[in-house]
């Protein structure tokens, strides 16, 4: 479920041994936010988790490091503490998508990040006597507490916010529809209309027509986003192979304007003859 880079590999030594609750957690509990089954993703040395528990509420607690315990289930809540701060943006990432799928339908995660970091980048840490990452972050979530410290950010899956201002398909998503990972900038969803069972498409939360018209940071990750992808699939599935692919165009056969990528799981005789692949959308071209 959560990636552990090899280029970041002290982020869990930056734990703050604490003996009270951190205060996103408080505010949060204040404002009567954390509700139902909640999860506090990333909770360290668990003075978070304790302090919940001891208010009757039922949390569960999970820290790649320090409860390494997979959560099962869906959660109401979700709150993860000055996690990302201390990941590279491709660790953030898989922490977003983690979250995304431990979220219940109709749920929300709350992401506290850290606003006093002066510069991005590794810094020698004197206690731990070693290096580690900090770095500034910024969602495109709804902020809904700042202080010159710290900021809380609210996160909902993509298709439990309005969006009244288009007729886009992919922009607003039938509420209905199964979410099966979503980050920051791009979700997917199964295929309406699947070609073999576990049709999957990645598509940017950003209105964009081609997908040579998305920033090179975006195709990154598209690519993170479909990697996930596999995986899930994989697990749910257990595909023989998979045909990943991108219709650009009226002339390549792209009928919904806004870019979507479809990862579609193959199996031993799905097709009497395979071969060609991807070349198989000209009739007579896939066996050469």
């Amino acid at each position: 479920m959560i990636f552990k880079s090899p280029k970041n590999p002290n982020s869990h030594l930056t734990v703050k041994e604490r003996t009270k609750p951190s205060l996103p957690t408080k505010v949060l509990l204040e404002r009567n936010l954390i509700v139902g089954k909640v999860l506090d993703f990333g909770c360290g040395l668990g003075v978070d988790l304790e302090f919940l528990k001891n208010k009757n509420i039922d949390v569960t607690g999970f820290d790649p490091y320090y409860k390494p315990e997979v959560p099962t289930g869906k959660f109401d809540t979700i709150i993860c503490n000055y996690v990302l701060n201390v990941l590279l943006p491709e660790e953030q990432s898989h922490v977003l998508m983690a979250v995304s799928e431990l979220l219940k339908k109709g749920g929300k995660a709350y992401f506290a990040v850290r606003r006093d970091i002066k510069r991005n980048g590794m810094r020698h840490n004197p206690y731990r006597k070693c290096d580690v990452y900090q770095c500034n972050v910024v969602l495109n979530y709804k902020s809904i507490f700042t202080t010159k410290n710290c900021e809380i950010y609210e996160y909902q899956h993509f298709n439990s916010i309005k969006n009244t201002n288009t007729n886009c398909v992919f922009c607003k998503l039938d509420p209905d529809r199964e979410i099966i990972t979503e980050s920051a900038t791009f979700y997917a969803i199964y295929d309406k209309y699947p070609v073999l069972k576990g049709h999957a498409l990645v598509i940017p939360k950003r209105h964009v027509d081609s997908f040579f018209d998305l920033s090179a940071k975006e195709q990154y990750g598209c690519v993170l986003v479909v990697n996930r992808v596999k995986e899930i699939l994989d697990k749910q599935f257990s595909p023989d192979g998979f045909n990943v692919g991108v219709n650009i165009g009226k002339a390549a056969g792209q009928t919904i304007f806004h870019t979507h990528v479809h990862v579609i799981p193959r199996f031993k005789n799905d097709t009497e003859n395979p071969r060609g692949g991807v070349r198989g959308v000209i009739h007579g071209k896939a066996d050469y």
